[in-house]
């Protein structure tokens, strides 16, 4: 059935005139993506509770006054405040596995489905005002009102719970059905729900759930680096991981192998998608989550981090026709972002772009993806082959990881193809090494590689507690600098504050180190020169090292010392 349009229920109800319409629709223009009722309202044409009235019936939901409903802790605490405060409901009324909640956007159809997969209920809509809602916020989910501790000390008291897990996790084959209500159980997905609202909320790129003989650890890993969460119980953990598993569609039966699953989920509006990772241990079962959030990656490569003058050399490097542009840095240190970014700005009409990853982390409109699985014999090597019989100017291959691969690469840029990939080395020069240790002649290697790219990330000092420091003779030491030079730079660091959950570090900031092949370079990787060799030549010609890059931003007071210390190596 077809929603009939707001503008028109509100003529209906006799709220304004045609001609009210017309000018809300104007101001409308001016203002792309607000919504008619919220301008209408603004201009006070309407009140709030007619726009909850209109909402109501162009939905075919029923409107609640929340001051006059009857509203049960027990009720409310089936909502988390994380999940209150992000989806802005009210829960309202709970009888038989149907939860009601109050609305002010039934517009944002998909709310209803994100609740049903994270609390298990059948959802039942209602619609309240945006300033009941608020009203009802700030009286029920407090910050105080709702935590992980406080979960955590339901849980420990729920004596029911904890004989029910003592009796599945005993010797002897495991009782599905009662593995699977207990995995369905509110408090485990309470307190499951909450770290993943969390986790999320924090841009978190990891979540941890560690089992051990006397404890089982949760750690959030942000900013590249890991935090502790309050532990739970330890007999809790046979209850998380089967409910992360019922989530991801894994066998919950099997227990002494390792799977690999995923699970979508639609958080605030945008996906959210967890890749997860089971483990047997000697306690139980470790699972890893890594999460991709695309509302928090920006794929444009001016916002990737690098100076102006990089950004200009890397931006003509791959504009060539042919030839490879190569990403170098450690696992997490951002290069598939970084290619992305450029394949991104390289997504033209009139060139085919083709990617084959190992997974597919973030999906481009234009780009044809092609996901690697080795168990079925979809290596990088296999795919790259049958790449270059699709007609593509530009190839990402997500890494080289052996000298097949290596070879089709060089093979596809000598025919004409860009082509981008990742290896995991030190820094700019030492890639070349990498590639002669690989077996790939040294002649191809001149012929194709038109520049490296080395980078790392390193955590920003928080604006918000952010204060000069003196550095220590030891620091100035570990980083090469010469005393009295440390007396005209400045030095930071972030004290710790709520904004930054006492760190003194809130996000990341990329370090680039971009290599250009020339002509002379060619030669002298011809004559099997050094890395130390190739390294001077480029700084010659301009190459910024990773050291150098973050010496510049402790300097800003972007960083610290020890971040750059801790994610770059000192040079001869």
């Amino acid at each position: 059935m077809a929603v009939r349009r707001l503008g028109q229920i509100l003529i209906d109800l006799g709220f304004i005139d045609e001609h009210q319409l017309e000018v809300v629709l104007e101001e409308q223009r001016q203002q792309p993506g607000e919504q008619i009722g919220k301008i209408a309202e603004e201009m006070g044409l309407i009140t709030d509770e007619q726009l909850a009235q209109a909402l109501a019936e162009q939905f075919n939901l029923q409107v609640v006054h929340l001051a006059d409903a009857p509203l049960r802790p027990e009720t409310l605490d089936l909502v988390t405040e994380a999940m209150a405060q992000l989806y802005r409901v009210i829960p309202v009324h709970f009888e038989d596995n149907v939860l009601t909640v109050a609305t002010a956007h039934p517009e944002n159809l998909t709310v209803a489905d994100e609740l049903r997969t994270f609390l298990g209920y059948d959802i039942r809509m209602v619609v309240a005002t945006d300033r009941e809602i608020q009203q009802c916020l700030d009286r029920f989910y407090d910050s105080e009102a709702q935590s992980v501790e406080s979960v955590i000390r339901e849980i420990e008291e729920d004596e029911d719970l904890k004989k029910q897990i003592e009796a599945l996790t005993a010797e002897g084959p495991i009782d599905l059905t009662s593995a699977e209500a207990l995995a369905d159980s509110a408090p485990v997905r309470k307190l499951l729900n909450m770290v993943l609202l969390l986790a999320i909320k924090d841009h978190a790129s990891d979540i941890h759930f560690e089992p051990f003989e006397e404890e089982f650890r949760i750690r959030i890993k942000a900013d590249g680096v890991l935090y502790e969460m309050v532990p739970p119980p330890r007999h809790l953990a046979f209850a998380i991981t089967t409910r992360i598993k019922v989530m991801a569609n894994l066998d919950i039966a099997e227990r002494r192998l390792p799977q690999d699953g995923r699970i979508e989920l639609s958080v605030g509006g945008h996906p959210v998608d967890l890749r997860v990772s089971v483990l047997p241990t000697l306690f139980g079962e470790s699972v890893v989550m890594r999460v991709l959030d695309r509302s928090v990656v920006s794929l444009d490569l001016t916002k990737v981090g690098m100076d102006d003058q990089t950004l200009k050399a890397f931006r003509e490097v791959i504009s060539k026709p042919n030839g490879i542009v190569l990403v170098t840095g450690p696992t997490g240190s951002g290069k598939t972002t970084t290619l992305y970014s450029a394949l991104s700005e390289l997504n033209r009409i009139e060139d085919k772009l083709i990617t084959t990853e190992d997974p597919v982390e973030y999906d481009i409109d234009g780009i044809v993806q092609i996901p690697i699985d080795p168990e079925i014999g979809n290596t990088f090597a296999h795919c790259l082959r049958s790449i270059l019989r699709q007609d593509p100017d530009r190839i990402l291959v997500g890494e080289i990881r052996d000298v097949e691969t290596a070879e089709i690469a060089v093979q596809a840029s000598l025919t004409g193809h860009m082509v981008f990939s990742t290896l995991h080395t030190n820094d700019a020069p030492s890639t070349i090494t990498r590639l002669k240790d690989m077996g790939v002649p040294t002649f191809l290697i001149t012929a194709t590689v038109e520049a490296i790219l080395a980078q790392r990330l390193v955590r920003r000092i928080c604006s918000q507690c952010r204060e000069e420091v003196e550095p220590t003779p030891e620091l100035l030491y570990q980083m090469g600098i010469d005393p009295e030079k440390a007396k005209t730079m400045k030095f930071y660091r972030g004290m710790g504050c709520d904004v930054c959950n006492n760190t003194g570090y809130k996000g990341r900031v990329g370090l680039f180190e971009l290599m250009l092949i020339t002509d002379k370079m060619r030669d002298m990787i011809m004559r099997n020169c050094t890395a130390d060799d190739l390294r001077k030549e480029a700084q010659k010609n301009g190459m910024v090292t990773l050291r150098d890059a973050g010496m510049k931003f402790v300097n800003e007071g972007v960083t610290t010392a020890e971040e750059v210390l801790r994610e770059t190596i000192l040079e001869a």
